[in-house]
Order: structure tokens, then sequence, then C-alpha cells
């Protein structure tokens, strides 16, 4: 059963000016790197990441705050280079509290041009 869905699109230009500091406390050090390898398009990677962020606060019905913080969700690959969600802390509560344990949390992102995009679908299994 689906309990929660979320999607965000943001504009990518919007993290060329953002200092080290601002990117520090926003990503995990993963997410960083992985967008310094490919430097020139360092800036999607980041949006992309950030798209996912929010559609999966989105799904989970809330924001970030006190309960949440930025580090509670991020974006992983898994071997084959699928972005997958890892959600602990705060985050991980609001799943488990309305999708239980088992919860199944699936996440697509998109970049075109200027844009990035991410879906989220919180599934209750």
């Amino acid at each position: 059963m689906i309990i929660g869905i979320g999607i965000d699109l943001v504009e990518c230009g919007r993290f060329l000016d953002w200092s080290a500091f601002k990117k520090q406390r926003i990503f995990t050090k993963k997410e960083l790197e992985y967008a310094d390898t490919d430097n020139a398009n360092a800036e999607k990677h980041l949006a992309n990441f950030w798209a996912a962020r929010e559609a999966c606060l989105k799904a989970l019905g809330t924001g970030f705050g006190d309960d949440i913080a930025f580090s509670d969700v991020s974006v992983i690959h898994d071997d084959a280079g699928r972005p997958e969600l890892l959600i602990a802390g705060g985050a991980r509560a609001k799943l488990k509290e309305i999708a239980g344990a088992d919860a199944r949390v699936h996440l697509t992102i998109t970049d075109q041009d200027d844009y990035s995009a991410a879906f989220v679908i919180i599934e209750k299994i």
C-alpha cells in the first residue's frame, strides 16, 4: 500500500554560489565526493540530492526542523549506480511511524538542462 508520495523540482544553478561551509552543512561527505568526481556537473548532482531530500520529506508529510536534520536524509548509490535514499534519525522515526519497520522507499531522479527533479514513493509492506 502506498503511504506517501513526494516530488520536487529545483533549479541547478542555485548551488553554484553556495559556500563550502553551507554545502558541508547540508550534504553528506559521500554526496560531496560523488558530486566532485564530475566537477563539470557538480551543481546538477547537488540539485539532484536536494530534490531527493525534499521529495522524501514531502512523502513523509514533514519538513526539516527540530525533529529532522539535513543529514537524516541522504542519497547513496548501489553498485549499478542507482540512487537510493539513506534515511536516519528523525526521518527514520517518522518513516517507521507512518509505514512500519518494513517500509520500502522508492526514489527516481532526473535532470534536464537547468533543472533537477526527484520523485519518492513510500510503500507499506
